[in-house]
């Protein structure tokens, strides 16, 4: 039987629901991985390195879709919480008009400016190549990979987590199957794993386009409407923390960049790479759970049912707290087996990305209920509150932390910065809960 956003979510009904969100990006987490394990190993650690130092920039640009899909998912879920299923199928259709106007847009402006892009952010001569053709091509998808991402949080508030799941893995084998073809045969180098990231993106975006546009049975349609700017911008104020979450994070990047570049060179830049691969892999576990999740929560907020919006805060706090303690013990315990995957071949490389990333393991620790803490506040259409928890998590606190650290701690600060910037967004975080606790009614049932 189909599980709907209207029923009670046991532990075991929850986990059902949004199992298929988390599977979706760990799947999502671990093809992009494969880029850089095909990158590294058959390409060499320069391309590497070129690689990770222009991705950023291009993860600004697809996360507009992801501030178009959170701020609308809340949008939407709210509305057809309120009954309201017209409305929102209008709502779901002007933000699909969005974010195909603005990956345009934006994929003009990535394409032509790449190559001065790559040398702000740092690329040497001997990179500055393989920045521009990855660059390039991949900015060359954006829509597609904006219109991926906006799918991935509708399919859930259509109630179709499971269709989500399964564009997922058809891209990602789409993307493994195309970077062994591209860059271990064909030897095309980072152009290969630029056109096989690409082509995954496009299958990811392809499959839910057609499901909406043919589904009969599907409660979200498009539909015929015209862009009104009032559900537009409200769409956009309140996703515009996941905006900012995902431009903070490929800032923090840069700045990561620029700091192993001054202190340790390529090497620093390859082992940070590693790193970030790894963290992929693990925070999607966190962000696959609040996608599934958040429209549950603006489902019930909008239809004013407090008990099961206090039910979906304490298993959420509960849920995301056990897994930060359960991650961060498997962090330590693969450290070395992780970083020998991606640079066995360089022994110095290997030692140091294996005690950077035994530092920076306990990061995921916090991490997970200070995601759900942001995203809870998405879901309640509270932009303002969500904005801030991420500015701070994702930008002021890790700037703060990996420009001061290091004078400190000397390279080894760099790698603690994440889990300090952690601790004190549990903290910012926690405030705006106990704050907003009242005003949202879902704070008691912790105290039973």
């Amino acid at each position: 039987m189909q599980i709907q956003l209207s029923d009670h979510f046991t532990y075991k009904k929850l986990a059902r629901f949004a199992m298929p969100s988390i599977m979706m990006m760990l799947f999502i987490s671990i093809y992009g991985v494969v880029d850089g394990l095909f990158v590294s190993n058959f390409v060499g650690k320069t391309a590497f390195a070129a690689i990770n130092l222009i991705m950023p920039f291009t993860m600004i640009l697809g996360g507009m879709g992801f501030m178009v899909g959170t701020g609308g998912t809340a949008l939407v879920a709210k509305t057809l919480g309120e009954g309201d299923n017209d409305r929102a199928n209008r709502y779901f259709t002007m933000i699909v008009y969005l974010t195909l106007i603005l990956g345009a847009a934006l994929t003009i402006v990535g394409v032509v400016f790449i190559r001065p892009i790559s040398y702000f952010l740092g690329a040497t001569d001997a990179m500055i190549e393989d920045c521009v053709i990855y660059g390039r091509i991949v900015i060359a998808f954006t829509t597609a990979f904006m219109m991926q991402n906006l799918f991935q949080n509708f399919l859930v508030t259509a109630e179709q987590p499971k269709l989500g799941l399964l564009a997922t893995v058809a891209a990602g084998v789409t993307n493994m199957l195309f970077d062994a073809l591209f860059i271990a045969v064909f030897k095309w180098g980072v152009a290969g794993a630029a056109i096989a990231t690409g082509i995954s993106q496009f299958v990811g975006a392809l499959i839910p386009f057609i499901y909406f546009v043919k589904s009969k049975s599907s409660i979200l349609k498009l539909a015929k409407t015209k862009l009104e700017m009032s559900p537009i911008l409200r769409a956009c104020a309140n996703g515009s923390s996941e905006l900012m979450s995902n431009i903070s994070s490929s800032v923090v990047s840069m700045i990561y960049n620029f700091r192993l570049m001054d202190l340790i060179g390529e090497d620093g830049v390859s082992a940070y790479g590693v790193i970030m691969y790894v963290q992929f892999i693990f925070i999607a576990i966190f962000i696959g759970y609040v996608i599934g999740v958040a429209p549950i929560i603006s489902y019930n907020y909008g239809a004013d049912n407090k008990k099961e919006l206090r039910n979906m805060f304490k298993k959420s706090v509960i849920l995301t707290g056990g897994a930060g303690v359960i991650l961060t013990l498997a962090a330590l315990l693969l450290s070395a087996p992780l970083a020998h995957l991606f640079v066995g071949y360089d022994e110095g490389l290997f030692e140091l990305t294996k005690r950077a990333f035994t530092l920076f393991s306990v990061s995921f620790l916090l991490s997970g209920i200070n995601i759900f803490a942001s995203s809870l506040f998405t879901a309640l259409n509270n932009g303002l509150v969500s904005a801030i928890i991420s500015f701070l998590r994702t930008l002021v606190f890790q700037i703060l932390s990996v420009m001061l650290l290091p004078l400190v701690l000397g390279t080894d600060g760099i790698w603690y910065s994440i889990a300090v910037s952690e601790a004190f967004a549990f903290v910012i975080s926690l405030i705006f809960v106990l704050i907003n606790r009242k005003k949202y009614d879902y704070f008691s049932s912790l105290l039973h």
